[in-house]
């Protein structure tokens, strides 16, 4: 089974950006779930497999998510109050580099465009995130990230049931494996607002379509890359399969 639930909840929806906690949680991904409107149009053949323009959201999802969720990793690791938040901090800046790798290497195979930074609903989670601190910076970084990356799952499971591109399938396979990581390790925490997710899950998206999409990289800037400290080493957390 490649996407699977953990034992501390379901996998939950999302809903509207406002200055709530609430609105806070709405998972990224649907950031650039409305890029395309044909999803299953084939736009290039490449080698390893039809590309559609649904695979080709997808690794633009990838690097999305990874821009907006690194830095929140890297205040985690560094500012978290308990150390069950740190290594929370250290999983989501480990997995985050690593699929940022993949994801860039995948792009420039297929010849896939990549932001240099995330939505703009995706950048108001990581301004929220960057004002707070001590408990409730802890707190509101678990249920973020537990939504999020819980929305994610529905989006790697619908590419690994249609893409036929074996690039994209690779990369989700890996993204899911990194996410369901990810997972495990904020609901370490103890500090997931399970409540507030759910609040999401019924709220409908009530955002512009510029607000839900990450900008496309400026001609001629550098890629933006994200790696991974020399101190920090972790271990994938246990998941179910």
């Amino acid at each position: 089974m490649l996407v699977s639930r953990t034992a501390a909840g379901t996998l939950f929806l999302g809903g509207a950006l406002s200055i709530t906690l609430g609105s806070l949680l709405y998972p990224s991904m649907l950031g650039v779930q409305k890029v395309s409107s044909a999803p299953e149009r084939v736009v290039a053949t490449p080698a390893t497999g039809p590309l559609t323009a649904a695979d080709r959201d997808f690794v633009v999802k990838v690097r999305s998510a990874g821009l907006w969720e690194y830095p929140v990793g890297q205040k985690a690791s560094r500012k978290g109050t308990t150390k069950a938040v740190r290594s929370a901090g250290e999983h989501l800046v480990d997995g985050d580099a690593a699929l940022d790798a993949a994801c860039r290497d995948t792009a420039d195979q297929l010849g896939i465009a990549l932001p240099n930074q995330p939505s703009p609903q995706q950048q108001s989670f990581t301004s929220r995130l960057n004002t707070e601190h001590g408990k409730q910076f802890d707190t509101d970084m678990a249920t973020t990230v537990r939504a999020t990356n819980g929305q994610f799952l529905t989006t790697i499971a619908a590419v690994l049931t249609t893409t036929r591109n074996s690039l994209v399938r690779a990369l989700a396979d890996q993204a899911n494996s990194i996410v369901l990581d990810h997972i495990t390790a904020v609901e370490k925490t103890g500090l997931v607002d399970f409540d507030q997710v759910l609040v999401q899950e019924t709220t409908a998206p009530n955002l512009p379509a510029q607000d839900l999409t990450p900008p496309p990289a400026v001609a001629g800037q550098p890629q933006v890359v994200l790696t991974t400290p020399a101190n920090i080493t972790v271990s994938p957390s246990p998941t179910t399969g």
